[in-house]
């Protein structure tokens, strides 16, 4: 009876101590998979951010220096050679998506052109004495201010391609004294005839493609605009320049 009781006594004391232990493995276990579940959470976090496509690219409000040249393609062309556009603008990105962008745009371009003597203009035969080409001046300055509105599309993540669209006006001043012009030019050389080309303002419009590279300093990118202009009395032209933006 003793026996019996001895190892009854024994196994409830071994129960006892059992059970502490296995409720201990018990929170050691919960404790394991709370921990592997937060950094099973933490890896996932991680890989989305490496996943995530980081365009390094600032857009917003900017400023712009074009330089190039530019030449005209029908009436002046036989008299007006190829000469250097110079440009300066402000504008701002006002959509900007990873696939694509629009931004408008004002600028104001100088284009400085060499041109022929306007007596050698009147001896080979300019409108004024019966020829078909118009009588210019002979050098040539002029200020075209536009406004445009400019769409993009980006192929690689620092690479956009895209078009203008704009409106101006281009004003040519008279490089010569007037009364020398009027007296010595207009009435000696061409018959009286005066184009009228440096009294007023020409309306213009500009259409053309842009290409602009986002470089690995975030604020600046380089591109090339190559337009069409057409001013309305004037001529048709066309400018080519490479341009260098800040955006701040």
């Amino acid at each position: 009876m003793k026996a019996r009781h001895i190892l009854i006594a024994t196994l409830a004391v071994s129960s006892g101590l059992a059970a502490p232990q296995a409720h201990a493995q018990d929170d050691d276990y919960a404790s394991l998979d709370e921990d592997g579940a937060k950094k099973k959470k933490r890896k996932q976090r991680k890989s989305a951010v490496r996943d995530e496509v980081v365009r390094e690219i600032v857009k917003g409000t900017y400023a712009k220096a074009n330089v190039g040249g530019a030449g005209y393609l029908l009436d002046f062309a036989s008299f007006v050679n190829w000469g250097t556009s110079l440009g300066l603008a402000v504008g701002q990105d006002f959509v900007d998506q990873a696939s694509h962008s629009m931004a408008w745009e004002l600028s104001l371009y100088q284009g400085i052109h060499n041109g022929t003597h306007y007596q050698t203009q009147g001896d080979l035969g300019c409108k004024g004495v019966g020829g078909a080409a118009p009588c210019v001046e002979g050098d040539l300055r002029t200020y075209t201010f536009l406004a445009s509105l400019e769409y993009s599309i980006y192929p690689q993540r620092r690479v956009g391609i895209g078009g203008r669209l704009g409106g101006g006006v281009l004003y040519s001043p008279l490089l010569m004294e007037p009364t020398y012009y009027q007296d010595e030019v207009v009435s000696g050389t061409w018959g009286g005839y005066d184009p009228g080309y440096h009294n007023a303002a020409h309306p213009a419009v500009l259409v053309g493609p842009t290409f602009e590279y986002y470089t690995k300093l975030s604020h600046f990118s380089v591109g090339v605009d190559a337009d069409v202009i057409y001013a309305i009395g004037w001529d048709l032209g066309t400018s080519i320049t490479g341009a260098l933006k800040y955006t701040f």
